[in-house]
């Protein structure tokens, strides 16, 4: 780990990224492109030692409140006690200036902050958003190796909603001949409607591939599943977008199951929601 000095925090979407890179090892992780120009090793995390500083500033300078979200291309939760430190801070911020905030993690170290997310929730609104791809205990652990189970953030998910904190989940991504199955889709929605969530962020069934994160999945697939890598590379080339055959019944099943239990499922309206700050309360009074 080493620490950087950033120029600016909030993108125009009010999203930031308190460092740069990532520990939990995801077989998957789109991070790892070329394209984000990470010009040090992805796991020598670079955290942005000066993100306060500039959120600060970034806050007093808005003139309407809004939703402030962290977590999109390195999770805020890494168990490092500076980047701890650095994603406690920002919340502290976000409070005392009343703004609300989402953070998206794979990590149960969500919890040490739940005293402060209970309060910008009491001010404006916090939402956790939480990843899930696989439902199955020893598979979660081959790709996403570095970071608690599936499990273990479905109890997280159901201990914010027993403390009022709603949450949106990103059932992304489903790998094909992996974890594209009706068993796995229907163990991680019976995990979302127990933790009563208010969303799943789904795009389809499948992936993104790119150069940078490519090779690192093929690399983890000749280890893990090295019958699989041939034929990734005849049926899907070089394609950026990786559909599963299984996309159109799975993600049938995916819209049935949210519509029968009042869960947002499409896209866009989990990002209005995610964006939504409540209506201001007007207390009436008496003449």
């Amino acid at each position: 780990m080493h620490r950087m000095e950033a120029k600016s925090i909030l993108s125009a979407q009010n999203g930031m990224n308190l460092c740069r890179g990532c520990l939990h090892g995801c077989i998957y992780c789109d991070s790892r492109s070329t394209c984000y120009q990470i010009n040090h090793d992805f796991e020598d995390i670079a955290i942005k030692a000066n993100a306060p500083e500039l959120l600060e500033k970034a806050l007093r300078s808005k003139r309407r409140k809004c939703m402030i979200g962290t977590g999109s291309m390195s999770d805020p939760y890494l168990p490092q006690k500076d980047v701890l430190a650095l994603t406690r801070r920002c919340l502290e911020l976000i409070a005392q200036y009343d703004f609300g905030a989402t953070v998206l993690t794979k990590s149960d170290l969500v919890l040490r902050d739940l005293d402060l997310l209970r309060q910008i929730n009491r001010q404006q609104k916090a939402v956790v958003q939480m990843t899930l791809t696989t439902f199955d205990e020893s598979l979660c652990r081959i790709i996403e190796p570095h970071v608690c189970t599936t499990a273990r953030r479905a109890e997280v998910l159901r201990i914010l909603h027993e403390n009022g904190i709603p949450t949106v989940v990103w059932l992304t991504p489903l790998l094909p001949w992996i974890n594209d199955t009706e068993e796995n889709l229907r163990g991680i929605l019976q995990y979302c409607i127990d933790a009563h969530v208010t969303g799943i962020v789904c795009f389809g069934i499948g992936l993104t591939l790119r150069e940078g994160n490519r090779e690192y999945f093929y690399r983890a697939l000749d280890r893990h599943f090295p019958a699989l890598r041939r034929r990734y590379e005849q049926t899907f080339g070089e394609a950026y977008e990786i559909v599963s055959p299984n996309h159109a019944r799975l993600m049938r099943m995916f819209h049935e199951t949210c519509s029968a239990h009042g869960i947002l499922h499409s896209p866009e309206d989990c990002f209005r929601y995610l964006k939504e700050l409540p209506e201001p309360f007007e207390q009436l009074t008496l003449m």
